[in-house]
Formats: structure tokens, sequence, C-alpha cells
């Protein structure tokens, strides 16, 4: 899905920076994602790009900069604020809980909406069930829905966290390494999946290490660097572009 860049950003940062100590994890860094866009999100190990989602997700308080979401500041809010407004993420190391079911991961990812833990401890509605039956078949893990979590591959559990991240119907979501610890076949199942959630009008951030997955399903990649912004441009700029092979590779 081709996103309109020129209408008003979902999510923004505005010279984001982020120290630890004396170190810049993230210095200065802008960006922008529209709606409908999948944007990628690329550096090599340690430039930053973790630390940054920490930001954007709120699990990190920035030292400087502005975040915006859905065209209000949402700098100083709380991640469950951010939550709520319809900002969903997924981890570098998967996040399921892993001595439940896979269909009582999705049903209490869903009751995160909701403020009250005696809320989350409730039986689940009718509808919460059949949404959370109706993603496991989408994400093709269906026949997987009493197993233990803890049983499942590593591809499978990626598909089981990406699918509790759906459950709340977010906006937009921001998708750390989905392809990491994943074989081939389900690297392409993942792959086919966010272009159908895109084509059906979800927005994604992805950080990824895979850049045959950035090329595939990007309209935009930034580029990062020591926590600086260092290009930014289509895939095949991006892959074509001498300073981010020097990043990557050394000269």
């Amino acid at each position: 899905m081709i996103a309109d860049t020129t209408e008003q950003p979902l999510l923004e940062g505005r010279n984001v920076s982020k120290y630890f100590g004396g170190l810049a994890a993230v210095n200065n860094v802008d960006f922008a994602v529209c709606p409908g866009e999948i944007v990628g999100l690329v550096g090599p190990n340690g430039s930053g790009k973790t630390t940054l989602f920490d930001c954007l997700s709120r699990l990190q308080k920035i030292d400087s900069g502005q975040i915006l979401f859905k065209g209000q500041d949402v700098t100083r809010a709380r991640p469950y604020q951010i939550a709520r407004m319809g900002l969903a993420r997924t981890f570098q190391v998967i996040r399921v809980y892993r001595k439940m079911t896979v269909l009582k991961n999705m049903l209490i990812s869903h009751q995160w909406k909701d403020r009250s833990i005696l809320r989350m401890l409730q039986p689940s509605h009718v509808n919460t069930e059949r949404r959370a039956r109706e993603l496991l078949d989408f994400l093709q893990i269906a026949h997987l829905t009493d197993a233990q979590a803890g049983h499942l591959s590593g591809g499978q559990r990626r598909l089981l966290e990406i699918g509790m991240a759906l459950m709340p119907d977010p906006d937009i979501m921001l998708l750390d390494e989905a392809t990491s610890g994943v074989n081939p076949t389900l690297i392409e199942t993942i792959k086919d999946r966010l272009r159908v959630l895109n084509a059906q009008g979800k927005t994604f951030l992805l950080i990824e290490h895979n850049i045959n997955f950035i090329v595939d399903l990007c309209s935009r990649v930034y580029v990062l660097n020591h926590g600086e912004k260092l290009a930014e441009g289509t895939p095949q700029e991006i892959i074509e572009n001498e300073a981010v092979i020097d990043a990557y590779f050394g000269s």
C-alpha cells in the first residue's frame, strides 16, 4: 500500500535523543511514518534501533526532542497510554506467556486495553474470543490454538506475538526483528501476512537485519548508525548508498 506522505504523519519524532551516561544511544533523530506506510529502520548492531523503539513506545524517557502520535504530543505519555491510543509493538526477544495456551495469550493481550487487573482476570467476551480465533486463522497458526506457547517453534512464537499485538486493533505496529530466528518458510508467511494487513490499512515500522525483507515490503527506509540518522530513502536508494554500505561492511 502506497501512503500519501503529504498528509499528517501518524507517528513522528523530532530531534529525539536518548543518553545512557555520556553515550548517545539516539542522537537528534528526525523521522515520520504516515498512515498506510510500511517503513523500515535498519542499521548495524548497536546503532540505536531498539532504543528508538523503546522511546517511541515510552518504555524509555527521552532526554530531548519530541514524539507525536496522531498529531498529539506524547513525549511524556506512559506506555499504557500510548498503547491505548493505538500503538503496539513486538520485541527483539519474543515476549509470550510460555506456560499459557496460544488462545489464552491472545485473550490476555486484548484485555490489556482495560484499566482494571480484575477485568483482565474475568472470562473473555465471546466476541473477543472470536477475534482471537480469526487472527490465529489469519496468521495460519489456528491448529496451535490449544498448544502451550512455550512448545512452539521460534517462528510460530513470532507469529503469536504479532497476533497478540493485533488483538487491540492498533493503528500502527512497531515490529522489532520479526524474522529473527524464523525459518525461511515462516518468513514468507510473515511477509505475506504483513502485506495483507497493510492492504487493509495497517501501518508498520520495522526493525530488520533481513535486507531482502525490507526491500520487498517497505516504501521508505531510515538508517541509523552510532545513534544518528545516516540516511533515508527508498529501499533501492538505501542499498546503493555508499555511506550505508560503509557503515555495514566497512571501507
